[in-house]
């Protein structure tokens, strides 16, 4: 094997031997069999009970990356037109979802480090537009929107509101009381700490549901997931392991995990402060997960990634329009307290 890195990057994260215990033990089975079907229930129930939502909320699994989820969530629980707030290169994938399965779109702008003002968006609806759909926490620069800010116009304008939090689940607030999404589409390898392979929606029980795709069609998964079934081949020895990280974020609980994740990414970013790196967002802005930093004067990104990747660490680069002046470090997963203070060494090499 090779050399084990501590993932900096936002997922796949580093997960515990007991999640890739439950991936490796896991045995060949059909997926039409008892042994399956009872796992993907217990899987279902898990995850409602996880985040307290039992009496609401039901799950919607389906084998994919997170994308997959944030497909199915946008073509099946969007109405007839929706109003997308893009700040980020996942506020701008919801828009290319909902036009690539012809759902009609109007786009609320903004630039990468800034939330969206709450005027603006009801400004910008209109008839038509039945459905709001935005990213809880904005991987592009770990941006934390103002969820329960859209929600409120949401609920007081008539509207369905649609929250992306792939990167946000379980590691960031999310007040479901409050927000009552219709739905919320999150993945097992980033905040819940489980391995890439299957992601879900948590969708509001009653749910208006439409049919625009056949892999990607909610109310078909849920139909035969409510009854024992799926309509589809599913990642059976994923699942086993997403069943073993909802183990473990039970017993940590969601607030234990946000609490743990900030104390890591306080640790990070005073690493970075200690190396004079320049952070991009102020800290009201701030992700528990994600810091998105300025290069060093002098350091392009891959000479920094070769370095740290050097000492063991993986970081990620930034995206579109700063991929060449800033990179992000993660806090996602299990990474031992030693790890986190190595970064400090680790960057002390890092020379122009």
């Amino acid at each position: 094997m090779g050399q084990a890195f501590t993932l900096l990057n936002p997922g796949p994260i580093n997960v515990s031997e007991n999640v890739r215990r439950a991936l490796a033990e896991c045995e060949d089975q059909c997926h039409r069999e008892p042994e399956y079907l009872e796992m993907q229930t217990r899987v279902r129930a898990k995850l409602v009970q996880a985040f307290g939502v039992e009496a609401d909320y039901e799950a919607a699994l389906v084998s994919g990356s997170g994308t997959a989820g944030m497909e199915m969530m946008v073509c099946s629980a969007a109405g007839d037109g929706v109003l997308v707030i893009d700040n980020g290169v996942y506020g701008d994938r919801l828009r290319k979802m909902a036009e690539a399965h012809g759902i009609r779109c109007k786009v609320v702008q903004v630039p990468w480090t800034d939330r969206p003002d709450p005027q603006v968006i009801e400004d910008a609806l209109e008839d038509g537009l039945d459905t709001i759909a935005c990213v809880h926490h904005e991987t592009t620069v770990g941006l934390l929107n103002d969820v329960q800010a859209i929600a409120e116009i949401a609920h007081r304008t008539g509207r369905r509101l649609l929250v992306d939090s792939v990167s946000g689940l379980a590691g960031e607030e999310f007040d479901f009381d409050a927000i009552q999404p219709a739905a919320v589409c999150s993945t097992a390898n980033k905040c819940i700490q489980g391995l890439p392979g299957v992601s879900f929606v948590l969708v509001k029980k009653g749910a208006e549901l439409r049919t625009r795709s056949v892999y990607f069609d909610m109310g078909n998964q849920l139909a035969k997931q409510r009854a024992g079934g799926t309509p589809f081949t599913p990642a059976i020895q994923v699942t086993a392991a997403f069943e073993a990280a909802l183990d473990e974020l039970i017993e940590e609980t969601v607030e234990g995990r946000q609490a743990r994740y900030a104390r890591a990414a306080g640790i990070i970013r005073g690493i970075l402060a200690d190396r004079g790196m320049e952070l991009l967002l102020p800290p009201e802005l701030h992700s528990n997960t994600i810091t998105c930093a300025r290069l060093p004067e002098g350091v392009p990104y891959e000479k920094l990634h070769a370095h740290l990747r050097s000492k063991g660490y993986v970081i990620y680069a930034g995206q579109g329009d700063l991929e060449s002046s800033a990179w992000r470090v993660c806090n996602m997963g299990i990474i031992p307290d030693e790890r986190l203070h190595g970064l400090a060494d680790a960057l002390a090499g890092v020379r122009s």
